[in-house]
């Protein structure tokens, strides 16, 4: 999660980027899919967009990773470790090139998917011993999703149990590279990470797949059913506001983003997301939650221009909080 700035929760995101040209797709005026984690679309923030995922909440994410390399004030340097140019005789090394060292075991028998978000604390340095960020020395932990960071950060994340610190030793083709982008480290680089607390996905639904005989469907080819119902009385007209929680699937259960995962509401005017998300908040009041099965030709389409909209059919959950 080496980023720009080098590596806050930013840092880590704008790492994903920089390595990886990851982002976090969010909801527009296309709505497209709910954040982020980096690969997929991301959650409604402006909420999913015509053309554009929902994103939300996963707007620090998707702005944070998006935004290009800063350079605030330097954290207070922490020493380097004494391998920090070589990994030890007892360190592990994959097959994929990334070396590493449990200097504190973990206290879970739970790993990192993919799909999740992490929150942890780190420290980075090159080879030569400069340390290049740290939210040790910033006094802050980092949450960030596991694929929306470098491929060592990644390969490695998946590797550790909560309260597990580990050394790693990553090599340039897992990191910036030798000829790292403006900003960001180049080269080999040495890590020392400390999984705080695995933020896990939404599990898919049951009926993921395909709606249920006992779900309603629109005109417009919409389908959904209510999963609880609502305490308010007004519906929310296509002009308003709206604040919500919500998390997406593809038919095949894999979800591409969730505010719900990253703990934190998204907000957004009801027309400036996917035409499938404007009519069906529509149709909701607030404190209700309700499923959504919506068709390619109502989300990003089955040949999405938005770069890392999912395609085809989409399913959300939907709960909606407010109304302004």
């Amino acid at each position: 999660m080496p980023a720009a700035r080098w590596i806050s929760a930013s840092s880590l995101l704008l790492i994903a980027t920089l390595a990886c040209s990851k982002k976090e797709p969010e909801p527009a005026s296309t709505p497209a899919t709910p954040e982020p984690p980096a690969a997929a679309p991301a959650a409604p923030s402006a909420a999913p967009a015509a053309e554009a995922a929902p994103t939300a909440s996963a707007n620090t994410a998707a702005a944070a990773a998006t935004m290009s390399p800063v350079q605030p004030a330097q954290p207070a340097a922490i020493p380097a470790p004494d391998d920090v140019a070589a990994p030890p005789k007892d360190a592990k090394k994959t097959a994929s090139g990334l070396t590493s060292k449990v200097l504190k075991a973990g206290t879970g028998k739970e790993r990192p998917t993919d799909s999740d978000r992490v929150k942890v604390h780190y420290s980075g340095w090159t080879k030569d011993g400069k340390m290049f960020d740290s939210s040790v020395s910033r006094g802050e932990p980092a949450s960030f999703a596991v694929t929306g960071v470098i491929p060592g950060w990644t390969e490695a994340l998946k590797l550790m149990a909560p309260g597990e610190k580990r050394r790693l030793w990553i090599p340039a083709k897992l990191a910036y590279g030798e000829k790292a982008p403006p900003g960001a480290p180049a080269g080999d680089l040495t890590f020392d990470v400390e999984l705080l607390e695995i933020l896990a996905a939404p599990k898919p639904p049951e009926d993921v797949k395909a709606p249920p005989k006992s779900a309603k469907k629109t005109a417009s080819g919409l389908s959904y059913r209510v999963l609880k119902p609502g305490t308010g009385k007004v519906h929310p007209k296509a002009t308003d506001t709206v604040t919500v929680h919500y998390s997406g699937w593809t038919p095949d259960g894999k979800m591409f983003d969730s505010s719900v995962q990253r703990g934190s509401p998204t907000s957004f005017a009801l027309n400036q997301v996917v035409k499938g998300w404007t009519e069906g908040v529509q149709l909701m009041v607030e404190g209700e939650k309700t499923r959504f099965w919506i068709p390619g030709d109502l989300a990003y389409g089955d040949k999405p221009t938005r770069p890392g909209a999912p395609s085809g059919m989409l399913v959300f959950d939907i709960e909606l909080l407010q109304i302004r």
